[in-house]
């Protein structure tokens, strides 16, 4: 491993760029990288767990649970993400430091006085509003005869959601969670302004004490590969879940040829 860093930076010295650059600071990248995808996995997974109630009470029958979740989604999705991280940084930062003797008391002032925790909080909420109505589309996609059948089949409304019409949706939003995921990605670079040291962060102490440009292409370029790569998984992953699909698709077509 140690080989193929030194023949990279042979390469980059060689074709002009600045490889003590590189040198200096590609292993903090490579750190913030990591914990710029630790970020927006714990974001997506825990956004997800969030969005499913909000999706459910967004099409409820009951006006106060749908009035709560539309007013949830609105603010989340019309609000930029760098205000709603630092209203929760310094908002609620404030109010767990006026209560920073219980919390230490509980042992968790470890967690609540890192930015990276608050981030995880302002990115999941985000992502849980998106998701929620992704989700929520999906769902209402789907026709009113998925649900008829499985009553005729005897099924109650939760094995019908359960079994029928939610593997549905989610099969119908894999396009949208991937854009979603991609987005995310996008936008955890706002975590640096809250002095967490993933990739953008790592990159703007890196330029602060360079003053060298390249320090943002080389950031630039370890996004478009991440952005290449889930691109490329999710289209695989989707080809794969919806195979079934595909093999149905060249009949439908010849039975209509027929017809």
């Amino acid at each position: 491993m140690e080989t193929l860093w030194t023949g990279f930076l042979t390469l980059v010295g060689d074709a002009g760029l600045n490889s003590d650059l590189l040198a200096t600071y590609g292993p903090r990248l490579l750190a913030g990288l990591r914990l710029t995808l630790l970020l927006v996995a714990l974001a997506m997974v825990l956004g997800a767990l969030l969005s499913f109630p909000i999706a459910l009470a967004r099409m409820s029958h009951n006006a106060i649970l749908r009035g709560l979740a539309f007013g949830y989604i609105y603010f989340f999705r019309g609000t930029p993400l760098l205000a709603q991280v630092y209203l929760i940084y310094n908002g609620l930062g404030i109010f767990l430091g006026a209560h920073k003797s219980l919390f230490e008391d509980l042992g968790l002032w470890w967690l609540l006085r890192d930015g990276f925790y608050y981030a995880v909080i302002a990115f999941t909420l985000n992502t849980a509003a998106y998701q929620a109505e992704i989700l929520r589309g999906g769902i209402e996609s789907l026709p009113r005869g998925q649900t008829e059948g499985g009553l005729a089949l005897g099924l109650h409304s939760g094995q019908i959601f359960r079994k029928i019409i939610l593997p549905q949706a989610l099969m119908v939003s894999l396009r949208p969670y991937g854009n979603e995921l991609i987005l995310m990605l996008k936008a955890s670079s706002v975590a640096a302004l809250v002095a967490v040291p993933e990739l953008m962060g790592v990159t703007r102490l890196a330029f602060s004490r360079t003053f060298d440009f390249q320090a943002y292409m080389w950031t630039a370029i370890l996004y478009l590969i991440m952005v290449f790569a889930i691109a490329h998984v999710w289209n695989l992953l989707e080809k794969r879940l919806t195979r079934h699909l595909y093999r149905a698709m060249p009949q439908t077509a010849a039975t209509a040829q027929a017809h």
